[in-house]
């Protein structure tokens, strides 16, 4: 096992990971950014070094920088969180040049799955049920609306670097292909000096419906079942629960053997998931596999008792997984909390927070690095929290998490609490009837 982990990441996922590694009698070493001096995962940490002014690719990018403190610090390990470099190949190549265990999957699988052409390919090899679209990457604008022809409108395009919805834009007719490859095109090469496109077939009004995995480096690979990630803004998600209240025992067992399927076919090592779209027959098809921890892992872990980032460091170090799928017992939802103004177009809200009251009780859970006095700032992705209730059953998962969101107190910026609020007296939502288009009708309510 790991005697010292540096954590290359920071907020909430970073303190997660420092609980965890502490509870394994590990040390641990916090990098930060000279924005987040007061951070928690700050204080919390054996050892904490300042790498790097607030923009990102001059502290939490800066591979050289970090490498130098897990040299100084003696680290045998880095944990990358999600984001940032979590799935960076490079990254993943230099820690191994340099003796660190990086704490994910190889640089080959990253490479592999985190190229979407790529990881479509593999997957139908696999046998694993994947949307029509192109074969690969598309070379010129010509390939892309021969294929649009032969599969049929609506079809989107896609950056096969992407992430976070960038470079993606709808087709519905073929007099609007040329414009939609254009800014998909510019805009992926501005997110991700890479403007690789390719196509798929609109699954119109799907659910978002992933599988938690894990695999271990002997080729034993399992699945945790499902979360349900539908209840997103410009592909962002805000909200996430499992089960899916849409599954059906008979669909659990067929995406999870696909799951498997997916992360056999690739010998995939550590935690992970295999995200799918399900569509109103219950047909799914592959979408991507993200090669890391999730921001959504909680409620995984609260439905199946099983410490998600403990199981990921114990692969990482060499232990052997059972072999044995779980499955859920409890209903857990996660509400994200993000420092934004929903009454302004969710508008980014950063500052200082005067007042800050998280709430409690059983079957209630707050993941932050904040505190009353913190000052977020304006660098970062807007996530502070996340709020997860957990009940045996799905009406009181959602009692719960109604009565936590009253008692959240969070004052001197704006936030997504209200909009949480109203989106859980929402009657389709509280009956389970949503899909990835629910936010596009859901109309939020003047605030009082």
């Amino acid at each position: 096992m790991f005697k010292k982990i540096l954590i290359a990441n920071r907020g909430e996922i970073a303190l997660r990971i420092i609980r965890t590694c502490k509870e394994m009698g590990m040390k641990t070493v916090a990098i930060y950014s000279t924005a987040d001096k007061d951070s928690l995962h700050v204080k919390f940490a054996d050892e904490a070094v300042c790498i790097g002014p607030p923009p990102s690719v001059k502290s939490y990018l800066n591979i050289p920088n970090i490498i130098a403190v897990a040299e100084i610090t003696n680290s045998d390990a880095i944990h990358p969180g999600y984001g940032f470099l979590a799935e960076s190949s490079n990254f993943a190549k230099i820690c191994e040049a340099h003796n660190l265990k990086f704490i994910g999957p190889s640089a080959e699988m990253i490479d592999n799955m985190g190229d979407k052409a790529t990881a479509k390919q593999i997957m139908r090899n696999a046998g694993v049920p994947c949307i029509p679209g192109s074969d690969g990457i598309l070379l010129k604008i010509e390939d892309g609306i021969e294929c649009a022809k032969k599969i049929g409108y609506p079809v989107i395009l896609k950056a096969t670097a992407g992430g976070g919805g960038k470079g993606m834009r709808l087709v519905w007719k073929e007099k609007d292909f040329e414009k939609a490859w254009n800014s998909a095109k510019q805009e992926s090469k501005a997110s991700f000096s890479n403007d690789n496109l390719y196509l798929e077939k609109f699954i119109e009004n799907p659910r978002h419906i992933e599988i938690q995995i894990i695999g271990d480096q002997y080729g034993t690979a399992v699945h945790l079942s499902e979360r349900d990630c539908s209840i997103q803004r410009r592909h962002q998600k805000l909200v996430e629960e499992a089960p899916s209240p849409f599954m059906i025992d008979e669909l659990r067992e067929r995406m999870g053997k696909a799951a498997i399927k997916a992360a056999k076919s690739v010998n995939y090592e550590g935690v992970g998931t295999v995200e799918f779209l399900v569509d109103k027959n219950r047909d799914f098809y592959f979408m991507e596999m993200n090669t890391r921890i999730q921001v959504e892992h909680p409620v995984t872990e609260e439905v199946v008792n099983h410490d998600l980032i403990r199981e990921q460091i114990k692969v990482a170090a060499g232990v052997s997984i059972s072999g044995k799928n779980y499955f859920p017992e409890f209903h857990a939802i996660e509400c994200r909390i993000n420092a934004e103004d929903p009454f302004n177009n969710f508008r980014p809200s950063p500052g200082k927070i005067t007042t800050l009251h998280t709430p409690g009780g059983h079957g209630i859970r707050v993941d932050t690095h904040v505190y009353s006095g913190y000052y977020i700032p304006p660098n970062y992705d807007s996530m502070i929290a996340k709020l997860i209730s957990v009940s045996h059953t799905r009406e009181g998962a959602i009692a719960k998490m109604i009565r936590a969101l009253d008692e959240f107190i969070i004052e001197g910026i704006h936030t997504t609490i209200p909009f949480h609020k109203q989106l859980f007296e929402n009657e389709l939502f509280k009956e389970g009837n949503y899909t990835t288009k629910f936010m596009e009708t859901f109309k939020l309510k003047e605030k009082k």
